[in-house]
């Protein structure tokens, strides 16, 4: 569900960037609530799977289409809702700028689309007020299931929405969103299920990273050595390996527009767009989480026509882009985390 900026204007485009930047705002103030040395690190391996995660495209069956995890809600279940936007904001941002993975003047209405829904109402909302009841594996995984898919269907409508404001009449309302939303139910089925796998875990070896993040407190002396590792060891295998595996088909955007308009990829307009489209294109060290294709190696592919590759397609390129975005990813986070705990270290504080 990364938007490309075609789909969007310069005027919501711009409105989007506004109103991510107000929510990233806010949740570095509230983060300084319970951000310790502890839940640095855990921000920024739990965003490094994230980050990983979302390169694996699984196939939905009997559609042609595929999707991947948005992630959000793992993020704020495990880190709470202000640092969980903070994480989706630093992968999507990775993405972006070295993967060519969403465009530039989209960042901020992939950054709301994928954080806010979730981290601030899937999530607070759903998820916490249902598991607050007692966690068991069967409550995991309805809690999961349901809160995923509320989110996931939130953020597809705003993309619809997105686009409907800035007059793409290629994508008619009635028909995008009716393509829209199914597909997006199907794919979010699919992330409650992952996110449940990954919440019993965490459950079973620490529930207290859960409560903490539930209740906005600092982890303290708790160790979290053994989730950690498993996230990292995960983040590694998930993106050096099982990024082979992802599903070729389009993912549940891509699928909709092609239903709707018979393209999968609207033609960008000038301007703006073609700008950031220049910047983006020298930035991104690994485009589409590959290596970069010679200007004779481009040309070939475009007289030849692409041939159809194996499966699983195993990628040195890919793999190289799984294991620099997870590590970009982790640095970027830790980063926040340190910057919001230098700046709080020297606010004045005017209390006697």
């Amino acid at each position: 569900m990364h938007m490309a900026d075609a789909l969007i204007s310069p005027v919501v485009g711009g409105t989007m960037w506004v109103a991510t930047a107000g929510v990233a705002a806010y949740s570095i103030k509230k983060i300084q609530e319970d951000l310790d040395e502890k839940k640095i690190p855990l921000m920024g391996v739990v965003a490094a799977f994230v980050f990983a995660a979302q390169m694996i495209n699984f196939t939905i069956p009997g559609t042609g289409s595929s999707g991947h995890i948005g992630g959000g809600l793992l993020l704020a279940i495990l880190l709470g809702p202000y640092a969980g936007f903070l994480a989706m904001a630093s992968i999507l941002t990775i993405q972006a700028l070295f993967f060519a993975d969403g465009g530039l003047l989209a960042l901020g209405c992939n950054i709301f689309n994928l954080g806010f829904f979730t981290c601030f109402i899937a999530y607070p909302l759903i998820y916490k007020p249902l598991i607050a009841r007692g966690y068991n594996l069967k409550r995991i995984i309805g809690v999961s299931l349901l809160a995923a898919i509320v989110g996931l269907q939130l953020g597809a409508f705003s993309v619809v929405l997105e686009t409907l404001f800035s007059g793409k009449t290629e994508l008619p309302f009635g028909t995008f969103v009716l393509l829209m939303q199914p597909i997006h139910l199907a794919i979010g089925l699919v992330e409650g299920l992952i996110i449940a796998a990954i919440v019993s875990f965490v459950w079973k070896e620490r529930p207290e990273i859960l409560e903490k993040a539930a209740l906005g407190k600092k982890l303290g002396s708790l160790s979290i050595q053994k989730v950690f590792t498993a996230l990292a060891l995960a983040a590694v295998l998930t993106g050096g390996v099982l990024s082979w595996f992802a599903s070729a088909n389009p993912d549940g955007l891509e699928w909709s527009m092609f239903k709707t308009a018979g393209v999968e990829e609207l033609e960008s307009p000038g301007g703006i767009h073609q700008a950031l489209s220049e910047i983006q294109s020298k930035i991104a060290l690994l485009p589409d989480y590959d290596f970069k294709a010679t200007e004779d190696e481009s040309a070939a592919a475009a007289g030849e026509g692409e041939e159809e590759g194996s499966w699983p397609a195993v990628s040195g390129g890919s793999s190289l882009s799984g294991l620099v975005g997870s590590v970009l990813t982790l640095a970027v986070a830790v980063l926040i985390g340190f910057a919001v705990k230098f700046f709080k270290r020297r606010k004045p504080n005017f209390t006697s």
